[in-house]
This record gives structure tokens, C-alpha cells and sequence, in this order.
């Protein structure tokens, strides 16, 4: 019952024996392998961009970071919710990697910040002149933190009012393919058809040993992350086995696979513990994160029953809250026990 998050689980038998494979002889370095070419190739295919520039990094972190650095000056505000994981998570990475440009909140129900409270922001946003942070980018999360997923209509919403001020947009895709699960649709019409510039496609949280790619539409902005990334020390030398892992995440549809599971998983949890009286979620269960409050006691028995997950604050009423992410490795049995021990 480990509902922690979906990075603590394994990786699917398919990655580990790319890696072994690709262990196997010599391949040159710093992402000339023959693997990456066969990389740039499936991802520009899948995203229907064949002039995207594509470049893989290590963690999530980076991937926004360096990311969000291209796109924007020192000076430049990066517009996002109000709990972003760039806000909540990064401990700074994106002010520190972009030499302090200013993350600017925006406010929005369930993790989703609304076009009108964006439009808000951004009128207001560099409105001293040269006192204040001018307007730099906009940056959407998709899976959100709060396991809501922006539809490609909404995406487009947000990315008119940036568009507007000629601002670029990025999206934060660590679980990209659990919101394209939900939705239905494709990658492109997520991605550059609903205006969004850059992408941080995410693999670490769907299965990946430690992989993700970082998209950019137009290419123009290749060598200033080339130089972003060997700066920042992130460029792999035996770059290789990040190519590995991600050729095989995309063959035969294997990132969509795991995502479909998790999200399954997910679903299964969030709707066992609406339909208990003494439960309620806090968010809609849309992917495979679930936010939820139940009545005091049921930490305990979860926990004594050996239940992993996130322990949130409280309410005032006195209920307890908890987040539970559900993997590519979740099965129905951790679902189930985990509902048996809440039911108590």
C-alpha cells in the first residue's frame, strides 16, 4: 500500500532491459548516441512537430528550471498557480537557474488558475516600469498539483491572455501522460495547437529511472538550453542510458501503457473512498492523485495497517486529510486493503 507518490515505484521490465542492452559495446557521448537520434525522431512524431528541438535531463526539477531560464529574463515575471510544483517544490530552482526571475501566483479552484485571474495579474504585472519585474512567461501544470487536469480548450484560454502580452508558455508535463490519458486527446492539440511554446514531458513519475525531456516547438531556442544545460551541469556524459530509457518508454506506446494503469488505479481509490460516508475527497480525482479528508482515527488505522502515503495537515473541524498517488505498479489489492483499513 505504497501511495507515497508515483516516483517510489520501480521501473517496468521494458526500461531495465533497454538499459542492459544499451550497456552492451561502445556509443559516443553527451547525446550524440545513436539512441537519442531515435529519440528526437519519435518524439517530433508523436508531437506532429518536426522541427521541435528535444533534449533529455535527469530530474523534473531541471527540466522546468532550464526551461523556464530559455524563455525568460532576469527581469521577467513566470506567471503560475498559486501551488505550481515550480512554486511549491523546487525549492527556488527556477528563480536560481534563471538568475531571479520572479514567480508571480495565480489564484484558481482545484490547482487551476482561471483566465480571468490571469488577465488580472498580468494588467497589473509591471505596471512601476523599471521598479518592478516586467512580464516574462506563463507556466501551466498538467497533471496540477491538486490531480486536476486542464482540458486543451482551457489550455488555450490561458495561453490567449499571455499570447496577448507576446508572452511564451510552457507547461510542466512530469505527468504528462496521465493528464493525456484522461483527456483523450493528442499530444499536439495539449500542447502547440492550444499555444503552449515549450514542454517538460515527463517520465520519472510514469515509470523512468530517472528521465525527461525538455520540447521546444521552435528550435531557435536549442542552443542557448544547450549551453543552459552543460552550464548548469546537467549535460550526461553516457547520455545513452537516458536515451535508452526513453526510447523504450515510447515504443509501442509502452508511456501511455503505464499511464493508463496508474490513472486506473487512481480512479479506483478516489471513488472507493467517495463512496464511504465517513470520507470525502478534496479535489476531483481526475488522473491518479487523490486528495481526500476522512473522520479523525482513520490515520491510525491506515497507518498501523501499513498504509504510505502523505499525511496532510488537519482540518479545523478536526477531519484528517491525506494525498495518495497511485503508480504504473499500483494493483487492485493495495487498492482494496488500502479501503479495508480506512472503513476500519
Amino acid at each position: 500500500m505504497f501511495f507515497a507518490s508515483d516516483n517510489t515505484s520501480g521501473a517496468p521490465p521494458e526500461i531495465m532491459a533497454a538499459l542492459l542492452n544499451a550497456n552492451e559495446g561502445y556509443d559516443r557521448s553527451y547525446g550524440n548516441d545513436r539512441l537519442m537520434a531515435d529519440v528526437t525522431a519519435r518524439i517530433r512524431h508523436i508531437f506532429e512537430a518536426p522541427e521541435a528541438a528535444i533534449y533529455l535531463v535527469a530530474t523534473g526539477t531541471v527540466a522546468n528550471a532550464l526551461a523556464i531560464a530559455t524563455l525568460t529574463p532576469p527581469w521577467g515575471a513566470v506567471f503560475c498557480h498559486r501551488h505550481a510544483h515550480i512554486e511549491m517544490d523546487e525549492c527556488g530552482a527556477p528563480e536560481f537557474y534563471s538568475a531571479g526571475a520572479k514567480l508571480v501566483l495565480v489564484d484558481g479552484p482545484h490547482g487551476k488558475m482561471t483566465p480571468d485571474a490571469l488577465a488580472q495579474t498580468l494588467a497589473t504585472t509591471g505596471a512601476s516600469g523599471v521598479h518592478g519585474v516586467q512580464r516574462g512567461m506563463l507556466s501551466i501544470t498538467n497533471v496540477t498539483e491538486a490531480g486536476t487536469v486542464y482540458t486543451p480548450a482551457e489550455i488555450a484560454s490561458l495561453t490567449k491572455r499571455a499570447k496577448a502580452h507576446n508572452l511564451p508558455c510552457h507547461l510542466d508535463g512530469a505527468r504528462f501522460a496521465n493528464a493525456l490519458v484522461t483527456l483523450g486527446c493528442t499530444p499536439a492539440e495539449m500542447t502547440w495547437k492550444s499555444g503552449i511554446d515549450a514542454v517538460s514531458f515527463g517520465g520519472t513519475k510514469n515509470g523512468l529511472l530517472g528521465v525527461e525531456a525538455v520540447i521546444f516547438f521552435d528550435p531557435a531556442h536549442a542552443w542557448e538550453f544547450e549551453l543552459r544545460r552543460k552550464r548548469a551541469g546537467h549535460l550526461f556524459s553516457k547520455h545513452r542510458f537516458l536515451s535508452a530509457q526513453m526510447a523504450a518508454y515510447l515504443e509501442n506506446d509502452l508511456w501511455l501503457t503505464l499511464a493508463t494503469r496508474a490513472n486506473a488505479m487512481g480512479q479506483r481509490l478516489g471513488q472507493g473512498i467517495a463512496a464511504l460516508n465517513s470520507a470525502a475527497l478534496t479535489h476531483p480525482t481526475q488522473a491518479n492523485m487523490v486528495f481526500a479528508n476522512w473522520e479523525r482515527g482513520g490515520h491510525a488505522r491506515l497507518q498501523s495497517a501499513g498504509a504510505i502515503y502523505y499525511d496532510l495537515r488537519p482540518q479545523p473541524d478536526g477531519r484528517e486529510t491525506a494525498r495518495m498517488v497511485a503508480s504504473w505498479s499500483t494493483t487492485e489489492a493495495d487498492v482494496d486493503q488500502f479501503l479495508t483499513a480506512l472503513r476500519g
